[in-house]
Formats: structure tokens, C-alpha cells, sequence
């Protein structure tokens, strides 16, 4: 059992429930923002979650690491299982929680320092000190994020002067750093150009074979192009859930037809 498993002490593991979600809802005060959405993540796949802006999707996202715990009045129901434990229980620990699962936001927001403090931060602050071992992790997140080759001769440079592009790819090596099981992206190419775009699609392709992947999109092209399963959300409530090529293709739900051509959302 891996790391994860161990973050709640105390709680009843249950056997098959490697990622998912079981009945989880999500309340702001009394407002039920998710509604008892039960979602699995396979091993080494793309989850895109779609759906029209206020519909949820984000809010669950956050909630896959407990960032939702930082929002005064948010309040979560159900279960998160990883590796058979219930993530959501008391006496998890939560810093070791955003350790496995990373997370990447919507717009790039590199960290006040120089590239390499930005990809040193979450080692250094999970006990690793010896410089061979900073400078080993520093190259080998800036390789798996895409951008070693362009930034390896400027590593002291503020990680502000790189372009959006490249903020956003050291964003996601910096949650590699820290060797995460999965990674929650939450529309990480929303702000960006479309070369930049396609560099991240590229990236998510890759980091699969290695990572679960769940993110957050309003670009139904880029849903089809980079993920396996797709998750079709409105109003809180999950409509449909499915392989991508099917769920593109010949939904079981009119309203997901419907969101998918454009006529509604």
C-alpha cells in the first residue's frame, strides 16, 4: 500500500477503490455546489471534466486534494478513496495529501524567485537539502515538464521573466518536484497562446504514462485530443461520464449532445 494510503489514521481501507470518488458533495454554507457525484480516474489516463461555467467542475477538482478546506463555509460530504482509504477522514494529513495529488491553476503563478528556487521550494520543504540532490530534481522536473532545454543556462533568473507559456510548464515541474501520483489541472491553458497550448497538451500526453490526470476544460477540441475519459457536469450534478471517443460521438444524454454541438451552455 503505497504512501497515500497511510494519510489517515485510523481509517477502514476498503479493497478496488484506487481513485475515485463515492457520493461526494460539496456545500458553500448551505448552497450544494456538487451533488453526490461517484467518479473513478484509471491508472495512467486523462480525465476531462466539461460543463458550462458555475456548473461545479472546479469546485470538485479543488476538492480531490482538499483545497476546497481552505474556503471559509465550504463543507464536504462523501468519500475521495485512494488506495482503499477514504482521504476525507479525520486525521489526514493534508500536507502530505497535496504532496501526492499536485495541482495546477488556471493562470501561471510562478513563485517571487529564481527558476530553480521555484522547482527547489517543495523539496526543500519536504527535508531534502544536500545541493545534488536539489540540483538532480531541479533538472528532472524542468526534463518531465518540457522546459530544461530552454531555461538550463538561466536557472538563477526570476522565474517572471519567462514567457506565459513557460510560467505555466514550470508551474506544472514544480508540482513534479515533489513526485506527485496524480495531477489535478484546472484549465491550465485557458490564459495561453495556441503554440503555448499545444506544448501543454503535449506535456499532459506525456506526463500520462506516468500519472493520473484530471483537468478541468472548457475547449471541447482539447478534451477530445487529450483525454480518455470525459466527465459531462451542469448544476452540480454529473450527466454523463464516459469514454471520450464514445462520449464525443454518440452520447447516452440528449443534454450532453447538446452541450458538445454548442447548442446549449
Amino acid at each position: 500500500m503505497s504512501a497515500i494510503a497511510t494519510l489517515a489514521a485510523g481509517a477502514v481501507a476498503k479493497s478496488g477503490k484506487s481513485f475515485e470518488t463515492e457520493n461526494l458533495s460539496v456545500f458553500y454554507g448551505t448552497y450544494e455546489a456538487v451533488k453526490g457525484i461517484s467518479l473513478p480516474f484509471p491508472k495512467n489516463t486523462v480525465t476531462a471534466l466539461i460543463g458550462p461555467s458555475g456548473c461545479g467542475k472546479s469546485t470538485f477538482l479543488r476538492s480531490l486534494n482538499r483545497m476546497n478546506d481552505e474556503i471559509s463555509g465550504a463543507k464536504t460530504k462523501g468519500n475521495i478513496w485512494i488506495d482503499g482509504v477514504d482521504i476525507n477522514a479525520p486525521g489526514t494529513d493534508v500536507i502530505k495529501l497535496r504532496q501526492k495529488i499536485g495541482m495546477v491553476w488556471q493562470k501561471p503563478n510562478p513563485f517571487y524567485k529564481s527558476i530553480y528556487d521555484n522547482i527547489a521550494f517543495g523539496p526543500r520543504y519536504h527535508g531534502v537539502k544536500g545541493k545534488k540532490d536539489l540540483d538532480e530534481i531541479v533538472e528532472s522536473s524542468l526534463r518531465r515538464a518540457a522546459l530544461w532545454d530552454e531555461v538550463k543556462d538561466r536557472l538563477k533568473d526570476s522565474a517572471l521573466a519567462l514567457s506565459g507559456g513557460q510560467q505555466q510548464r514550470l508551474c506544472i515541474a514544480r508540482a513534479l518536484s515533489v513526485d506527485p501520483q496524480i495531477l489535478l489541472l484546472d484549465e491550465p491553458a485557458s490564459a495561453l497562446d495556441p503554440v503555448s497550448t499545444g506544448k501543454i497538451e503535449e506535456l499532459i500526453k506525456e506526463l500520462r504514462e506516468e500519472l493520473r490526470i484530471v483537468i478541468v476544460t472548457h475547449n471541447m477540441q482539447q478534451a477530445a485530443r487529450i483525454s480518455d475519459y470525459t466527465a459531462y457536469f451542469y448544476l452540480g450534478t454529473l450527466i454523463e461520464y464516459g469514454r471520450t471517443d464514445k462520449l464525443f460521438t454518440t452520447p447516452d444524454n440528449t443534454m450532453t449532445q447538446e452541450y458538445i454541438s454548442g447548442r446549449f451552455g
